[in-house]
């Protein structure tokens, strides 16, 4: 990857051909398709490259084939990123969806590792094959009892790579090549919450709701009093973990959905913020 076409000399911002600063995704877009893919490329981290053998130059695997896939239209301020072990494989190894919002922020909209070796669970499908959208339109409750009981989070169709801890500084360089100090994520679940705080980041909306399900979650709480086995992701006992929880969240225990939780990172710093102290997975 020839870094200078699209660098700085300094390296800290990303520059279009004629030496203009790139502030935003839709910047990004409108270049050609090359420099704009050599962009997105140093998204990619090298630990994830190296694990599955992917060439760095040509991003292909051992097979030969091409693995790492852009979708960035010029019209849009939207990109997503898919990265495949092999493109035989049912789920790719890395997926990322990132927007601009209306203030030019970066916004993580999803990020997704799976382990292509780990056991496959369908719990993004129902029964009849059709998508479940995370439970928000159908559910395949079979498959989500066996993903829970393999020790999965609402959500996983599969264990994780584990990596994001490694991802993280990959992922602040990007966002701080295009000038910005801080990006933005919702999480669509509570686990994924309590993973993002652990990141080191913070609530620009939501915070109080998370210190309330910890308050309600302990010993006579509302929530607490509300695991009272009427399904199997309502047991006694799952308050004591963050998956546990987070099960119980997604089988409807709030009486409402989990949603309108809002987060951000400064880059570079740690908020701090524990909304479920030592937790456990």
């Amino acid at each position: 990857m020839v870094l200078d076409r699209i660098l700085t000399p300094d390296g800290t911002r990303f520059i279009t051909p004629d030496g203009s600063l790139l502030n935003s995704l839709a910047t990004i877009n409108q270049l050609p398709a090359d420099l704009r893919d050599q962009v997105y490329h140093t998204l990619l981290p090298d630990d994830l490259l190296e694990r599955f053998g992917i060439d760095k130059v040509t991003l292909c695997n051992p097979r030969g084939e091409k693995v790492v896939f852009i979708d960035a239209s010029p019209h849009t301020g939207l990109v997503e990123i898919r990265v495949w072990r092999q493109l035989s494989d049912r789920d790719p190894v890395l997926y990322i969806q990132l927007v601009d919002t209306v203030n030019n922020q970066m916004l993580v909209l999803l990020f997704v590792t799976n382990d292509p070796d780990a056991p496959r669970f369908q719990v993004d499908r129902d029964w009849g094959g059709e998508p479940t959208k995370f439970g928000t339109l159908t559910r395949n409750v079979e498959a989500e009892i066996a993903a829970m009981q393999a020790g999965l989070a609402p959500g996983q169709v599969r264990r994780g790579l584990r990596m994001s801890r490694k991802i993280l500084p990959t992922f602040e360089q990007f966002v701080a090549r295009l000038g910005h100090d801080m990006y933005m994520m919702e999480p669509l679940a509570y686990h994924t919450a309590l993973l993002f705080e652990s990141f080191g980041c913070a609530y620009s909306r939501g915070r109080r709701r998370m210190e309330w399900i910890q308050q309600e979650f302990q010993p006579g709480g509302e929530l607490f009093q509300r695991l009272d086995s009427s399904t199997p992701f309502r047991m006694p006992e799952m308050e004591q973990t963050v998956r546990g929880r987070s099960w119980a969240i997604y089988d409807g225990v709030l009486n409402e959905p989990f949603t309108d939780i809002h987060m951000y990172k400064n880059i570079g710093k740690q908020s701090g913020v524990d909304s479920f102290p030592d937790w456990k997975w």
